[in-house]
Formats: structure tokens, sequence, C-alpha cells
């Protein structure tokens, strides 16, 4: 496989090239005026993976399509799922921007542009890697999948519908994702752990209209005040979550895992400084790593009510909103929370309000299974790749779709992490490591090679 490596090496240019070309559709899911450039965006990955030799389609689905590419010409061998996503957030505050998002800019090493680490540049790294072994051989030493939607940011509404559809075609022994970070520079990892999460909107309504804060102040219920009192209750000045129930099902660390997360020596006080915050916070009795990874969280994500514009109007609103977000952790369910927390929600809210709580998408916390030859096999290419062993991490984040796979398909996952932790992802100026775009696309054709043999 080193020749194919070193062919690999010789076009950093053109891998590059690739990437800005694809960063530059504004493939926004969530954005219903950008479906055509969604599309635009699966139709650009379909074409690439079609011209490296994969049979490929654009499966429609209800809202945006998926691509699903194959190559099965390596009969007796192992068969090798890789998942990807190719919508991205919205880019807003489009003022906190450097540069135009759509705009892929470089600096220095990074590649700065929405999308460059979630999804695009790390799934483009793994399409990179197995294109190139294809055409530098002829073949591939495993058989190949690609799944790649355009919907993972809304929470992927028609991926397991898809998946329970097309069950036979999608079979395979193991999965590989490429939609996390590295423990940090010079540190790559494989991550074993994810926290599921569950999202609500919560609307309070008071009057029929909009009422002279000093006519009516005092008289009727003011929902902007109600819904701030509910919000501030959810937890207590410990960060623990009020909610009755909530922690019942939660798995403790171990002593075991908890002496691992101490020895990975994370760097506390730079992770403070990096966020320009006077000090870290969050659930009393848990490191921050400990709290990142395993421990469940609860925050306020938007929050709307009465006068926003500039300067002064003296408003009692008729109505308040917020969108709120909990990370779970094993082994709690997100439906049961969903219905916990909703039930506690109408439970607190005053009379003088009435409330409404939607909830959106929510994921399963997931933890890999370690004692795998796959999960071996994909850290021998790691090494190989970046010159590095990789060590053993959780996320704080969600990935959907790793509980959809081991449900309707039975497979387990390996997570591969080529960003970085200060990637901005789902923020501005958001950004993809050129370097570790590079060793991905490395180690994607290393993984081929240790995957046969396994």
């Amino acid at each position: 496989m080193k020749d194919v490596v070193d062919q690999l090496a010789s076009e950093k240019s053109e891998h590059v090239e690739k990437l800005i070309e694809w960063l530059k559709i504004p493939s926004v899911s969530t954005d219903s005026s950008l479906k055509g450039e969604v599309r635009r965006a699966g139709q650009w990955i379909e074409e690439e993976l079609s011209s490296a030799g994969f049979e490929t389609r654009l499966d429609d689905t209800d809202g945006h399509p998926i691509c699903l590419a194959q190559w099965t010409g390596a009969e007796g061998a192992p068969t090798l799922l890789i998942y990807g996503h190719y919508d991205v957030q919205p880019p807003e505050p489009l003022d906190l921007w450097r540069h135009g998002a759509f705009e892929p800019t470089l600096e220095g090493d990074d590649l700065v542009a929405r999308g460059a680490t979630d999804d695009k540049g790390q799934a483009l790294a793994l399409v990179r890697g197995v294109c190139g072994v294809l055409r530098s051989r002829g073949s591939l030493p495993i058989n190949v999948k690609f799944v790649i939607e355009g919907e993972e940011e809304i929470g992927s509404p028609n991926l397991t519908g898809y998946l329970e559809a097309h069950k036979d075609e999608l079979s395979a022994d193991v999965a590989l994702i490429a939609d996390c970070s590295q423990f940090g520079p010079g540190m790559p990892a494989i991550t074993v752990g994810l926290k599921g999460l569950v999202y609500l909107e919560i609307h309070l309504q008071g009057p029929n209209r909009d009422l002279h804060s000093g006519s009516f102040g005092g008289a009727v219920e003011n929902p902007a005040n109600a819904l701030t009192r509910i919000l501030g209750s959810l937890r207590d000045d410990k960060g623990h979550i009020t909610i009755p129930g909530f922690y019942e099902k939660v798995r403790d660390l171990t002593e075991e895992e908890r002496a691992a997360i101490r020895e990975l020596n994370f760097d506390e006080e730079g992770f403070r400084t990096d966020l320009e915050v006077p000090m870290v916070h969050g659930e009393e009795g848990y490191s921050t790593l400990e709290r990142k990874w395993a421990r469940p969280t609860l925050d306020i994500n938007g929050l709307l009510s009465g006068w926003t514009g500039e300067g002064a109007k003296t408003v009692l609103p008729a109505h308040a909103s917020a969108k709120m977000s909990m990370r779970l952790v094993p082994d709690q369910d997100p439906d049961e929370i969903a219905d916990l927390v909703v039930q506690h929600l109408k439970s607190i809210c005053p009379e003088t309000c009435s409330i409404d709580v939607h909830c959106h998408h929510g994921a399963k916390p997931v933890l890999v299974e370690q004692n795998s030859p796959w999960l071996d096999a994909t850290s021998r290419a790691i090494e190989k790749g970046f010159g590095k062993a990789p060590v053993m991490i959780r996320e704080g984040g969600s990935i959907p779709v790793v509980s959809d796979l081991k449900a309707t398909l039975g497979m387990d996952t390996i997570l591969l992490g080529l960003g970085l932790p200060d990637d901005n992802a789902h923020s501005p100026n958001e950004k993809f490591h050129l370097p570790d775009y590079q060793k991905g696309i490395e180690t994607m054709a290393w993984l081929l090679d240790e995957m046969a043999s396994v």
C-alpha cells in the first residue's frame, strides 16, 4: 500500500482543490430556500465517487437526497460501510466570519469555511483515500459502500427509514464515520463514546398581543418573565439538573474510567484561556472532561421575546420562546427524558400563561465496543497515517446514525476523528487543518489494507 500512499501524498494540491470546490456549495439543510444547493452538494459527491469507479446513485427521500455508492468486487473479503454527510450548519452570525462562510479561505495550514470539518472535510478525506486506492490499483482489497446524506444537521429524519428499506443492500461487517475530533494537535484519537440528545422548543403565551408595559405591567403576566423563571429553575447553583427522575438511569463512571480520563492530562487552563472565560463551570464533583464526555447536561440554545431591535421599546411581550437541548449519557433514553422534561415544564408553568413544548430530533447515547478487531485495525492504520498511535476518547456531541446502524443493520461503528477541538464546528470561522486532512486521506488507504487482514 505504500506506493498508493506515496501517490496520494503527491496529490495534495488536488485534494485541497476538490475540498474547496465542495465547500463553496451552501448546503444548509435547515434552510428551505437552499434546497437546490443541498441537492447540488449531493450530486457533487456522487460524481466524485462515480468517476473513481463506484456504482452510484442519488436516492430521493421526503427531504434531501442520500448518495449511495458501492464497490463490491472483492469476493470473500470484508465489507466496510462508510457514512458521512454533505449538509452543513447555518453560517450565522455572518458578521463574525473573517471571510464569507462559503468562500473557502486558506489561513496558514487551515482551510476556513462552513462545513470544513463538519463534515465535508472529514468525509472527503475518506472518499479521496478510498478512490485513490481504486484509481491506482484498479480494485480495492475489501468491499466498500458509502452512504452520504444531506440531513444530519437536522436530525436525519429520513435516514432510519432509508436504512430499513435498503437493509440488504447496505449489509456490511462494520461501519466507519469520520465526524469527530482528535484529542488535540498531534494526538490522534478514536472516539468510543457519544452523548445522546433531546432538543426541545418551548413557547409561552401571555396576552393576545404585545402591550404597553406602563399601562399593563403588574396587571398581566409577562411571559418573558415567566419563561426566565422556569428556565432558571432547571439547574441549581451546583450545576445539578433539578428535573425529577432525570438522573435515574445515568450510568456512573467506574473508577477505572475516571483514572483513564485523568491519564490523558487534559490542559484545563489552555481550554479556559482559549475560550476566554474567567473559569470553567459545570456539575460539582466532576472534572471538565468528565462533564463533557460522561455527565448529562441541559443548555439553553436560544431565547426570543419582546423587542430586540435597536433602541428602546417599552413593551410587555405577548409571547416568549426558548430552544433547549439536553445531552444524554448511557443508559438514558431520549424518549423517556423528553417525556420527563415536557411534563415537568408543564407542571411548573404558572397558570397566568399557556405553554406549548415541541420536541425536535433526538439521539441515543453510544458506547463503542473496544474489544474489536475492526477497532484494532483502525488503530494500526492511524498509527501509520499519523505516525502516532491513537488514544481512546469520548465526545460530548451526538451522531444519531450510530445507534441506527446498530439497531437496523446490526453493525458496530468505528468513530475516527480527523478534526481538532478548536475547529469551530457549528461556529463562525469553522476550519480544517490541512495536514490532518492529508493524514486522514493516507490513513484511509492504510485502513483498507489493515481491514483486509481481519
